[in-house]
This record gives C-alpha cells, structure tokens and sequence, in this order.
C-alpha cells in the first residue's frame, strides 16, 4: 500500500541531501545527479574538456591552489573526479592521504581498465624515485620515473604541500612522451594531475583534476584523449580508495 507518510520523510531526506551538497563548495555545474552521487559517499568521475567547467569554489587556498595549477597548463582534455567523506571518524585522513602519495614505489602495479583491449593492465609498470627536495616548510618535490605503456618512460615531477589548510599535490612530465615510440602525442611539461584534500565544515572534500594539452591528430585522437582521461581517473580513483 503506498504511504504518503514514507513519500514525504523520503522527500524530506532527499531536500535535505540535496541542501547539504549544495551549501558544500560547488557551483552550478554540479547536476542533481552529481549532487546525489556525492550524497551517497561514492566518487563522481567527470570529463569536463575546459577548467570553467570545474564544479569547486570557495575560500580554501587549496581551490586557488589547484585551480591555478590547471590554468597554467590550459589543456584540451580535462576530467574531475570528487568525493565527500565525514570528517567525524576521518579526522586522520589528510595523513592517511600523504602517506599513500608519498609512497611513489607503490604506484606500479595500480591496475587500469583499457576499453580498447577490454582488459587490466598496469597504470604503471615501475616507479621509481629519482630524486627528492624540500622546497619550503610546508611542500617536497620528489622526481620519479614512471614506466607507462605505451607511452615510455615518464620522468616525473611530483610536488606534496601540506598546510594547516590543505594536502595538494600535483605531479606532470618534463619529457615528450611517445606513442608506442613513433611519434610525440603530449609535449613536456603538458600533462598535469592534480589532487586537492580540505576540510569544509563536517566534511572532507577529496577533489582531483587532470588533463593534457596533447597533439590533435586525428585517427589517434579519440583514443589518446579516451587513454589518459581513464588513466588521470583511475590514478586519483585509486588515491581515494587506498584511503
């Protein structure tokens, strides 16, 4: 028999979910469906293309942070990947965090779904840290190498900083990378991902950026664009999971 009292409680609920996605620090362009999405603790996944598509704002330096860091790069292909945990019973999280970023070595073996070949393969066949420095007293800047098929070797620039306010980190390439050897497809210094983690009231907000400004060659590009969009979203997917 239907209940008008459960129709209302459940419509009560879901305004209320709805208010508390949108009092967090998101613009316009989050759906009611993305709303829900985050609402329910899961990770929402986005290919946004340009950086004014972002869905984060406010008044954490972390935002500008990040924001800025993307902007510098202006890349073609973009994707955004967010996710809401309660900061009660996570009050730890922005070490668990930085523990998992720091921990370079691991991130051989995080394991990608190639829609191509409709198999596993490994994001990163090695990583290795190369060299490591500490730029102030808040940020370290680690250099790594990371073996990712087909695409070669990429030596790796990976940044860390940790402030009262923020973990932001950010790592990029400052070689051309090749594909399958054979021709450059993302110039040095054109690649970017980005992970931001700050408190916002009773949550922690877990956002993450990445994209590439890489070369419009026609029969490759929707399959360059679809292989590092799935590889920046599975590099910050498996970030939130370890945590």
């Amino acid at each position: 028999m239907f209940s008008t009292k459960k129709f209302i409680s459940a419509a009560i609920f879901t305004a209320a979910a709805l208010t508390a996605a949108a009092a967090l620090p998101f613009n316009s362009k989050l759906s009611e469906s993305d709303k829900e999405t985050l609402n329910k603790g899961e990770v929402l996944i986005k290919s946004i293309d340009k950086l004014k598509n972002a869905a984060i704002e406010g008044d954490n330096p972390g935002i500008a942070r990040i924001r800025e860091e993307i902007s510098d790069l202006s890349p073609n292909y973009l994707a955004e990947i967010i996710q809401i945990r309660p900061y009660e019973g996570n009050e730890d999280l922005m070490q668990k965090m930085r523990s998992v970023l720091e921990d370079i070595p691991n991130y051989a073996g995080i394991q990608y779904w190639s829609v191509q070949h409709e198999r596993y393969w490994d994001l990163y066949s090695s990583a290795y840290i190369v060299g490591q420095e500490k730029i102030s007293d808040t940020a370290v800047k680690y250099n790594a190498d990371l073996y990712m098929s087909p695409f070669g070797t990429i030596h790796s620039p990976i940044l860390i900083e940790q402030t009262d306010d923020y973990l932001f980190y950010v790592s990029g390439n400052t070689n051309d990378l090749k594909f399958e050897g054979k021709f450059t497809c993302v110039k040095k210094n054109n690649m970017k991902s980005a992970i931001l983690l700050f408190r916002d009231g009773d949550n922690w907000i877990l956002y993450g950026l990445g994209g590439c400004k890489a070369m419009k060659v026609a029969m490759f590009q929707e399959r360059i664009e679809r292989s590092f969009i799935n590889r920046i979203k599975t590099f910050c997917n498996y970030v939130f999971t370890k945590i």
